[in-house]
């Protein structure tokens, strides 16, 4: 393989890793909110304000680092799985095609998040999301709605380096036991 896409391939496997673990410590956090909302209520009868919104907001980001982990490890939903499989120009045509529908999809979404109207970065959706506080917890919102770039941002990654891979014509590799970081 390449030099740029050995490396791009192994760049995409350490974020896929971080997103992994940030997905699973997001889930783990709103078990815990949940769990501790549940107890407060029912058996103290004082529930706290904040535990709802912060199991919320961690659902929020489990489900985005989630997300780009499947389509990172090809578990997403795909219409035609069996065109993972096919080699050769053929299989390098069809991730082409792949690779530009889903840049179609993300791209767009990735800069909306980041402008808004004449490239104002105020008037982004993140930038619209700093001025706002969450209800219950007092913190910008921005840390919430920062999710959904970061997530699409590891798509456009992992696309670059699944593509860089296929035209490399090199087998896929993605478990960590394959391919340590």
């Amino acid at each position: 393989m390449g030099t740029a896409a050995f490396s791009l391939v192994r760049l995409s496997s350490a974020l896929n890793r971080i997103a992994l673990y940030g997905a699973v410590i997001a889930v783990v956090v709103m078990i815990f909110a949940a769990g501790y909302q549940v107890v407060a209520r029912y058996i103290f009868a004082a529930p706290p304000v904040w535990t709802e919104e912060l199991a919320r907001r961690d659902m929020v980001w489990a489900g985005m680092l989630g997300a780009s982990v499947a389509f990172h490890e090809r578990s997403d939903p795909t219409l035609f799985p069996g065109m993972m499989e096919v080699v050769g120009r053929a299989g390098a045509a069809l991730a082409a095609v792949r690779s530009a529908g889903v840049l179609l999809f993300v791209l767009p979404v990735l800069y909306y998040c980041l402008f808004g109207p004449n490239f104002s970065l105020a008037r982004g959706f993140i930038g619209r999301s700093l001025d706002r506080q969450a209800e219950m917890m007092g913190i910008s919102m921005a840390w919430f709605t920062s999710a959904v770039p970061v997530a699409f941002a590891l798509v456009v990654i992992h696309v670059a380096a699944q593509l860089a891979q296929t035209f490399a014509r090199q087998p896929r590799i993605t478990t960590q036991e394959e391919f340590p970081v």
